[in-house]
């Protein structure tokens, strides 16, 4: 089954309705932004981050607009340090690849072991997009459906000042 079948499937099932856009691979949050001009909802750029150890993962969601500062997060975070994970743990741990991040990857994280951290300045938007684990796929959906993703599959999350 294709990565983004599943994330299909799943939405389905849990009852989320869903807008996708289909477009040329993108690699980058720019190049994805292109394709979907004109459509309503939060562009994110969601990153899988570890500590220093490579003891503890966590996956930040923001606006694409925004720039990260690493030091602030890690203060968030309570770690010295964090940086981005590697591919090998990306795969091992979402069964994603660079470029396709995204929440939908949680569907894969046997291990149960990733946190995940909300930019407070996104969450007044309607609606909000990901990669359907897929880089050719933004998938548009209502922010309550966000949480409720979330809740369905047992994870939880923080809200944050970025």
């Amino acid at each position: 089954m294709e990565p983004y079948q599943k994330v299909y499937d799943t939405l389905n099932k849990m009852n989320i309705p869903y807008d996708v856009v289909e477009h040329p691979p993108a690699m980058t949050t720019e190049e994805a932004d292109s394709y979907i001009v004109g459509k309503e909802g939060v562009r994110t750029k969601t990153l899988f981050l570890t500590n220093r150890k490579k003891t503890a993962y966590y996956l930040v969601i923001m606006d694409d607009a925004k720039r990260l500062d690493m030091e602030r997060l890690a203060e968030i975070l309570q770690e010295k340090r964090v940086s981005f994970a590697s591919t090998e743990r990306l795969k091992e741990k979402m069964a994603l690849y660079p470029g396709a991040v995204s929440i939908f990857g949680l569907l894969n994280n046997a291990d149960h072991d990733i946190k995940i951290y909300l930019d407070q300045e996104m969450l007044s938007e309607r609606m909000i997009s990901f990669h359907a684990n897929d880089n050719t796929k933004t998938l548009f959906i209502a922010m309550e459906d966000m949480y409720k993703f979330f809740k369905a599959m047992d994870y939880e999350y923080t809200i944050i000042e970025l």
